[in-house]
């Protein structure tokens, strides 16, 4: 059910005090934490206090309108922005996905298609990467594998939003992101200008905080390493500089050989294993979640085609959403808004139907 606006009121008014406190600040992993819970409830807080304030206007309004033609003219404005911040704060209150403000770990995977499949993850990842700037967020390449004919067999990357907002991280916009991408084209290896069908891959994760907030026990890690592959450079081929980290319990395999040093690859593994694991306990965690706090378009079934990007019609659509628009080469472009959006909405909507049908209401 819908949280209780009272509750979340005074845990906000709390907060305020704890994060005032600078003993608090001592512990930065928990003062990040706090700082998030409060930057969600400020929103929450806000709105409510807006709506407060609108509902009074509304009501005086209506009182003055009794005498008074010129206030009567304003109602319908005046209604309607009450019913507008009613929907705001029905919408703050469905309940969180609580990693939404976390950064992410993304990674794209060429799938069929073979060389134009590869070429088509280097057009995701700059497609991503411009949307992450328009937003003010950075992009860090973890780790690639590059493809002989150009564009990525595999690319690993972090991506950070801006810590201004605290409570909606990348992983709020990204996470629908995960799933299969399938594009239209004709490729420039194409003689007779036929079409060609392919599909990447994109799984997106979200990235630990702090190293200890995912327990892994060195005992449980097999750490191998090996020469870099990969074009030219002084260190391919020449150090034993990547690194191949094993989580014997899960079988969760992770490489990174991106750096010449074989002490900052392993950084970049862990990182990557840790988002993956911390992925792995969000599963089991929504496998026993109610059904109003599973995202209804985004699991973790990584083999679900999400997208087609038609480049002949110059057209992109979302066959979760049904959103469709004939804009693919602004998308390419990082005008990735409207989509997450629709994203968005369809997944609240669902959710708002289910606490519905959960409450009887």
């Amino acid at each position: 059910m819908l949280e209780s606006i009272d509750g979340l009121i005074a845990e906000h008014a709390q907060l305020q005090v704890d994060l005032a406190d600078s003993a608090i600040h001592a512990d930065p992993a928990r003062a990040k934490k706090l700082n998030r819970r409060y930057s969600e409830l400020n929103q929450i807080v806000t709105t409510h206090e807006a709506l407060s304030a609108a509902r009074e206007d509304l009501a005086a309004a209506k009182e003055l309108a009794k005498d008074d033609e010129v206030f009567a003219q304003e109602i319908p404005a005046m209604d309607a922005s009450v019913t507008e911040l009613e929907e705001k704060l029905r919408r703050l209150l469905i309940p969180r996905d609580p990693d939404d403000g976390r950064d992410v770990i993304m990674e794209i995977k060429g799938g069929e298609g073979g060389a134009e499949s590869f070429l088509f993850a280097a057009d995701l990842l700059r497609m991503y990467t411009q949307y992450a700037d328009s937003r003010g967020w950075r992009v860090e390449i973890l780790d690639k594998t590059d493809s002989d004919l150009g564009g990525f067999k595999d690319v690993q990357v972090a991506i950070k939003a801006n810590a201004s907002d605290p409570a909606n991280g990348a992983w709020a916009r990204l996470k629908y992101e995960g799933g299969v991408h399938r594009v239209q084209r004709v490729p420039a290896t194409e003689a007779q200008g036929r079409i060609h069908t392919s599909t990447t891959g994109v799984l997106v994760f979200p990235e630990v905080d702090e190293p200890d907030e995912v327990e892994i026990s060195p005992n449980d890690l097999r750490i191998d390493v090996f020469r870099s592959g990969g074009p030219g450079g002084q260190s391919v081929n020449t150090t034993d500089s990547a690194v191949r980290i094993t989580h014997v319990p899960t079988g969760i395999v992770v490489s990174c050989q991106n750096e010449k040093s074989q002490i900052q690859n392993k950084e970049s593994a862990m990182r990557v294993l840790r988002a993956r694991l911390l992925a792995r306990q969000q599963e089991e965690r929504d496998a026993v979640a109610s059904d109003a706090r599973k995202s209804q378009i985004r699991g973790m079934d990584r083999s679900e085609r999400i997208r087609t990007y038609n480049f002949p019609e110059n057209r992109i659509a979302d066959h979760r959403t049904g959103y469709k628009s004939y804009n693919l080469d602004q998308v390419m472009n990082g005008a990735l808004e409207p989509i997450i959006e629709s994203c968005i909405t369809v997944d609240e909507e669902a959710r708002l139907k289910a606490l519905s049908e959960s409450t009887g209401s």
